[in-house]
């Protein structure tokens, strides 16, 4: 049974401006960074990963690579641990994206919301992260997996089997999730791994 153990990236530019990243390619903060540092090590001590798993946008990136550093390992990247694709609101702040009658403010109801522009609804994320765990449960060893904020809610709908419910609450910005998985990519019991550099951020 591979653990996985998914984390949101650090602090990232975006965070900072309080702007709704999406897909736009915001780095991390330069707290960002000195949180990924610490927390690689703290996360890297003594345990064994032998995979170190990507989204491609730099914020997570910059995050996972102190991560592999300490570890020895490449970063590999997957599309699917990519941020909801926002359309038209990707670069928005919050206060102008809620300003508009389009953009559905309530978490909850999200499941079918397609963003104006080519927007991807949480639907169509909870196909790629499913997807993404029947691959992750075939791995011969433990990974650490770097993604985003919305992503990690349909993870964890995923992981449990709630869908289309999902959390509201999203996972902060460091936050790491240790995920024990069953063939079938669902996961017995989620638990709360606190590296210590936690920033919460909305999404």
């Amino acid at each position: 049974m591979p653990v996985l153990h998914l984390m949101r990236h650090a602090q990232s530019e975006a965070n900072v401006r309080d702007i709704l990243a999406g897909r736009e390619d915001f780095p991390l903060s330069a707290q960002g960074h000195e949180d990924a540092a610490a927390m690689a090590a703290a996360f890297c001590d003594g345990r064994k990963i032998g995979m170190v798993v990507s989204s491609p946008l730099a914020r997570a990136r910059q995050t996972a690579q102190p991560f592999a550093a300490r570890l020895g390992v490449a970063i590999s990247t997957d599309e699917r641990l990519s941020e909801q694709h926002l359309g038209r609101f990707a670069g928005l702040t919050y206060a102008q994206a809620e300003a508009d009658p389009a953009y559905v403010t309530d978490r909850t109801r999200r499941w079918q919301w397609t963003p104006d522009g080519g927007g991807e609804s949480y639907r169509d994320i909870s196909v790629r992260t499913a997807a993404f765990l029947a691959d992750a449960a075939r791995w011969p060893v433990d990974a650490l997996v770097v993604t985003h904020a919305v992503t990690m809610r349909l993870f964890r709908a995923c992981l449990e089997r709630t869908l289309p419910r999902y959390p509201e609450k999203i996972a902060a910005n460091g936050e790491v999730w240790v995920c024990p998985l069953n063939a079938d990519g669902s996961c017995p019991g989620i638990t709360t791994l606190d590296l210590g550099r936690n920033r919460s951020h909305r999404a």
